[in-house]
């Protein structure tokens, strides 16, 4: 990463890689899905009403599962359902979880329980606040022995997961799994800290193309402060208020299965441009989606 450093300290750009998307996945309550969410993006759909209360995180054992936080039951929802379109074999895979804030209830539960009744905090849920249980559940339950990284950015996070995961595929020669998920924020930290409702993502990235292949990914960093894309359609409007939101205008690029130019905030300084272009017929790929759900 210093290599675009020069001895006067000033940011230079980097030179354009290339990454392709082998299978996009995501989760929101009023959007159950990618098959629903990307018709929603398109206008040509809706949101489901009455929405869906948390994911199914079927990769999960029983007992795990009703366990599981949100977050963790977010994240290995659309996690799963990625590795599945891409036909990757989840063992075989690198990933990346990005999170702004982790599961800010448990957080809530740990403080306020410290606060009151620290010899009643349960050793269950304060294993599942650390900001990487996500990321271990999923090599847990996926049987993946690869390497796994936690990122957070706050506001960035997704722009910064990003490119853990655009680097790792481009260094390793390898696909990479890539999930970002938040949740809204409750209680005292409600006061510091923007999140609003429910948002779960998931990428697989390759360094070369496949017949999984839907998006080519032109990516570079750039200095200098930019403003991140606005989102087109309302049924991503309305998810803008979740900190994993900077996500979205890359979804609904995804969605549109268009060439499209992205400038995603990384810093005040540092700007990650991605230049998405479709590779494959939307029909064909919404068969195969149904295919595997």
């Amino acid at each position: 990463m210093t290599s675009g450093i020069t001895s006067g300290m000033t940011p230079a750009a980097h030179a354009a890689r290339t990454a392709f998307i082998d299978a996009v996945a995501l989760w929101s309550p009023g959007l159950p899905g990618w098959g629903v969410a990307r018709a929603a993006f398109r206008g040509e759909g809706e949101a489901v009403t009455p929405p869906l209360r948390r994911p199914l995180a079927e990769l999960l054992p029983a007992a795990e599962r009703r366990r599981a936080p949100d977050t963790v039951a977010l994240a290995l929802e659309v996690a799963q359902h990625a590795v599945a379109l891409a036909g990757t074999p989840p063992a075989a895979l690198l990933s990346v979880f990005t999170s702004a804030h982790g599961d800010l209830g448990l957080t809530d539960y740990v403080c306020g329980t410290l606060v009151n009744t620290p010899l009643l905090l349960s050793p269950t849920k304060f294993h599942n606040s650390v900001h990487n249980a996500a990321s271990g559940h999923w090599t847990m339950s996926a049987g993946c022995m690869q390497a796994s990284t936690a990122v957070s950015a706050h506001l960035c996070s997704f722009a910064a997961g990003l490119l853990e995961a655009l680097v790792q595929c481009a260094a390793e020669s390898r696909p990479v799994l890539l999930v970002g998920y938040d949740m809204a924020a409750c209680g005292p930290l409600a006061s510091v800290t923007a999140s609003e409702g429910v948002l779960a993502v998931a990428l697989v990235l390759s360094p070369e193309r496949n017949e999984r292949s839907v998006a080519s990914l032109e990516w570079a960093l750039q200095p200098g402060a930019c403003e991140g894309a606005a989102l087109r359609s309302p049924a991503a409007q309305a998810l803008q208020g979740n900190a994993m939101a900077d996500a979205l205008p890359l979804f609904e690029a995804l969605a549109r299965a268009c060439s499209d130019a992205l400038a995603l905030p990384l810093s005040a300084q540092m700007a990650l441009h991605v230049s998405v272009r479709a590779l494959r017929d939307e029909r064909s790929y919404c068969a195969d989606e149904c295919a595997d759900e």
